[in-house]
């Protein structure tokens, strides 16, 4: 069977069952913070770099696949197919002056694989979150003359993103790569106000969402430049220009009132599937790595959102700002290629991560740190690699009523490393 005969089959097996579960599927957060925007925006890393402090973009080692940058897809050998998933774990503390809260939530994360369409052109498909919401907050006001008001706000839904990659190398040491984006997803936010005390006030619910299904491209660039001695640098660059999605916007507003087994209830508002754009920030980010091959490599990234700009249906939030991270992560393998000590082939990474968050309330934004540090664990006989990341860091902060985040995050992956398309002289 042929190459491509092939992957087309896999595709078949693997990525379209997939993405039908993916559209009722909800990846679980529990963040006040999700409430805003699009959610909790997830990162860029995955797999490998996950310890790195998300540190990618200009990561070009051929056994990874590293969908921060589709210029890294070409860094594959010709008879290579590889195959990885993972799922993390998350624990969250939640502190404001009120008091705290904690949480947990288990998530699939992504899969995705990478192979050779010819002598030329490398490829690299899968599916992986974009965003994830899922908030309730409830604020009680007392107001004269009428009592306690209780206002329950809360919401959940996740946007993910299908992609099919593809990266040449047009020159030696240059590639160039693209990404065709299908990005879908639905998000609900929804509010009920109660009063407490005076049973002859009518409760008012409101209930929205809205629906995204979209195409876009991304591209990314990565240089490499040879040293001596094994040595070598990567640069890298990746960019997005603003892309502009579908989306369709539901809401109902009803006010009711219940007096025994009495119900009155009347429609306030109704809108359904009313067609609307939104216009997503213009993306940059660039990199640098060095690497010593085999032994050690060091990643450098920079990456910037324009939220400021973004558009909601026709209008800016005014609680959206322009965000900007910085990553350094490292890898050292202390002897590949040992066949003594099991502990000397694996792979020690450790990172961390500075983001300004897209989130802005007042004069504050939200930022967030964090420290990771994990390991690649190989298989016996083969290249594959099971990988563990820990991550630990804060969000927020507790000044202006503001909520601070204290979080623990566990990731597992495993990268499936196999020879295909051999010619068998004898079967």
């Amino acid at each position: 069977m042929g190459r491509f005969s092939r992957v087309i089959i896999l595709v078949g097996l693997i990525v379209f069952p997939t993405l039908l579960f993916a559209q009722s599927f909800n990846n679980n957060t529990s963040s006040p913070y999700s409430r805003f925007g699009m959610g909790d925006l997830q990162s860029y890393g995955f797999g490998r770099s996950a310890a790195m402090g998300g540190a990618s973009l200009a990561s070009r080692y051929n056994q990874q696949i590293n969908i921060s940058n589709p210029a890294s897809y070409s860094a594959i050998d010709s008879l290579t197919f590889m195959f990885e998933f993972g799922i993390d774990g998350t624990y969250s503390n939640f502190k404001n002056d009120l008091g705290s809260a904690n949480a947990n939530n288990v998530n699939f994360q992504y899969f995705a694989m990478k192979f050779q369409l010819n002598n030329w052109i490398a490829a690299s498909l899968g599916l992986i979150p974009f965003s994830d919401m899922g908030y309730t907050v409830n604020v009680v006001d007392d107001i004269d003359n009428v009592g306690a008001v209780l206002t329950k706000y809360y919401g959940v839904g996740t946007v993910s993103n299908a992609f099919f990659g593809v990266a040449v190398e047009p020159i030696e040491n240059v590639s160039i790569g693209a990404n065709l984006n299908y990005m879908f997803g639905k998000l609900n936010h929804n509010a009920e106000v109660y009063f407490l005390e005076a049973s002859d006030f009518y409760g008012i619910q409101q209930y929205g969402d809205f629906r995204l299904t979209d195409f876009a491209f991304d591209f990314g660039v990565q240089v490499t430049l040879p040293l001596k001695n094994d040595n070598h640098i990567v640069f890298a660059a990746i960019f997005e220009n603003s892309p502009e999605y579908t989306t369709y916007f539901s809401n109902i507003t009803q006010k009711n009132l219940s007096s025994g087994n009495a119900l009155d209830q009347d429609t306030l508002f109704f809108a359904q599937e009313e067609k609307s754009p939104i216009v997503m920030p213009l993306t940059l980010g660039g990199g640098i790595s060095f690497v010593k091959k085999d032994v050690l490599e060091i990643n450098v990234d920079y990456f910037h959102q324009s939220w400021s700009n973004a558009t909601f249906f026709g209008s800016q939030s005014d609680f959206l700002t322009d965000l900007n991270k910085f990553a350094v992560g490292g890898e050292w393998i202390p002897n590949k290629f040992s066949i003594r000590s099991y502990t000397s082939k694996i792979a020690y990474r450790v990172g961390f991560k500075y983001e300004q968050t897209y989130l802005m309330f007042g004069d504050q934004q939200i930022n967030d740190f964090g420290i990771s540090f994990g390991v690649g664990l190989p298989i016996y006989r083969s290249n594959s690699t099971v990988n563990l990341a820990a991550e630990f860091g804060r969000r927020g902060t507790t000044e202006d009523g503001l909520v601070l985040e204290n979080y623990g995050r566990f990731n597992l992956s495993v990268n499936l490393y196999d020879l295909w398309f051999i010619k068998r002289k004898i079967e």
